[in-house]
């Protein structure tokens, strides 16, 4: 009785952090749409986060975790990107064999290193 408790609490959860998610990703896009510059992040001219990316596994010539990469990115480009988006980001480009390769569970590193 207690375990079907349990997963009850479970799922619950997870529907709420789904939800949670799901909405605070349509505020942003809501923002967005009506011109809420302050909640945007500033962004190097021209440089994607593929291109921050790129530039961060270049400079470190060794696979990293998601979080560093993300990390790294903040320290040198001034720019906080979503880990969700990010890893989405990267995943296609691997799938797509173009340029980035995992190396192990949300490791990346630039493909022919």
């Amino acid at each position: 009785m207690e375990d079907a408790i349990m997963e009850k609490e479970e799922i619950r959860d997870i529907i709420l952090d789904t939800m949670v998610v799901s909405l605070e990703a349509q505020l942003r896009a809501l923002k967005k749409l009506r011109g809420a510059a302050e909640e945007v992040e500033p962004r190097s001219k021209g440089m994607s986060q593929i291109d921050m990316v790129l530039n961060i596994l270049n400079a470190v010539g060794k696979p990293l975790h998601i979080s560093q990469i993300i990390e790294d990115v903040e320290k040198t480009f001034g720019v906080k990107l979503e880990r969700e988006s990010l890893v989405s980001a990267l995943s296609k480009k691997v799938m797509k064999e173009d340029r980035f390769i995992r190396t192990g569970k949300n490791t990346f590193a630039l493909k022919g290193r």
